[in-house]
């Protein structure tokens, strides 16, 4: 497993300047067919329709996640003593293939297919996979080891919160990318800072108090990346459109099963159907547009409908929605005008805290204090207080059709 490659690889990254690879198995991996694949699924989902750079993929996330852990197995004080080299390996492993299961736009997909991404993930992981044969020829039970980081069953607590805790290299990772991608600063923050205040007292992951600081401006970066960014209610307005346009589909294949026979990318969609590895590494986004581009000459004027609004950016408007008669008048303005309100009218509800100290295996982030005492955050941050037992922001809209507005 800890076979080197002839030379470090390095790749050049705007966030971290470059990815560097020492391990062999890093590399077999990066180039293996289900990673490659996360080349053709976008970062942000959909939101790449409202910030036009946002171009970024889960692919180049996914490295960046890599070396974040890489840097702290080798530049955390203690954690290099604390992890055995196996150890690092499996946590560089497990960080590397994080998302693997994610499908086309990202965690919108989750509303349409089940399993969920980490549990795909752990399918391929496990699975008739190229992953899992390059995994076994280092280890034979290092896919099992990998799942175990993934879904906090290892032993080793601080393995899976290195990959997903409150202080993650995920969340370091996408807030700093997400950010550079769309132009904007609300995600910037300290990260060297952070690498340099992290220590390891026993099994806990903690931040010297010296970097109290920068904790809170990644905090407060979640907080404004999630509000001015991820729920951007034009990227939501999109996801409506989506939603409805594979609800319809659905539903003409309950009625007619032969339906699916002109659209072959769409197969996941059938009832009771289980999605095989071989499916979902089909299934990107690029197979998506292609299907949309063939139910835009489909005989169903709904499905047609919503092809072109994907396709030419014909958004659903939006209003804020804050009781039922709200929905009512809206349906009845709907009918009135010819739309069908199953597939015509949303309502969505975004709600999110930055960070939410309310559950002790991953949800706390703990403060190395000077006379050696270990505090949580929000007892030794103002900031952090506030948005803990602040009132939680809830934004809820309806999306509807830009014509019920004429």
């Amino acid at each position: 497993m800890n076979q080197r490659c002839n030379e470090t690889k390095v790749m050049r990254d705007p966030i971290h300047e470059y990815i560097h690879v020492d391990y062999q198995i890093i590399w077999d991996l990066i180039n293996a067919r289900e990673f490659q694949r996360l080349r053709r699924i976008h970062q942000m989902g959909t939101s790449y329709q409202v910030y036009h750079t946002a171009e970024h993929s889960r692919f180049a996330h996914s490295l960046g996640v890599y070396e974040i852990i890489r840097r702290m197995v080798n530049e955390v004080k203690g954690l290099d003593a604390f992890l055995s080299e196996v150890e690092k390996i499996q946590i560089m492993c497990a960080g590397l293939l994080h998302d693997l299961g994610h499908g086309p736009f990202s965690h919108f997909f989750e509303s349409i297919l089940t399993p969920n991404h980490e549990q795909l993930t752990a399918m391929i992981i496990l699975g008739d996979s190229d992953i899992h044969r390059i995994l076994v020829k280092y280890a034979s039970d290092l896919p099992e080891q990998i799942v175990s980081i993934l879904n906090h069953s290892h032993p080793n607590k601080v393995m899976s919160r290195m990959i997903s805790s409150q202080l993650d290299a995920d969340r370091m990772d996408y807030l700093l990318r997400d950010a550079y991608f769309t132009g904007t600063s609300y995600g910037t923050f300290d990260l060297e800072r952070i690498l340099r205040t992290l220590r390891i007292i026993e099994d806990r992951l903690v931040i010297k108090e010296s970097g109290v600081h920068s904790v809170e401006d990644y905090i407060m970066a979640r907080y404004h990346m999630y509000w001015q960014v991820y729920y951007h209610p034009t990227s939501r307005s999109i996801e409506a459109i989506l939603y409805a346009f594979f609800n319809r589909m659905r539903d003409l294949i309950v009625k007619n099963p032969r339906y699916l026979d002109d659209y072959p990318m769409f197969q996941f969609l059938k009832p009771d159907h289980e999605i095989t590895l071989k499916e979902h590494y089909q299934l990107d986004e690029s197979s998506c547009f292609y299907g949309f581009q063939c139910a835009s000459d489909d005989e169903d004027k709904i499905l047609s409908d919503l092809a072109v609004r994907i396709l030419e950016r014909k958004l659903f408007d939006y209003a804020d929605f804050s009781s039922s008669d709200d929905y009512a008048l809206m349906k009845l303005r709907l009918i009135d005008l010819g739309f069908d309100p199953i597939y015509y009218l949303y309502m969505d509800k975004a709600e999110k805290r930055p960070y939410s100290p309310y559950n002790e295996d991953t949800n706390l982030i703990y403060i190395l204090m000077p006379d050696k005492t270990i505090r949580e955050l929000s007892q030794v941050s103002a900031i952090v207080n506030a948005v803990v037992y602040g009132q939680a922001k809830t934004e809820m809209k309806l999306f509807y059709p830009k014509e019920v507005n004429k």
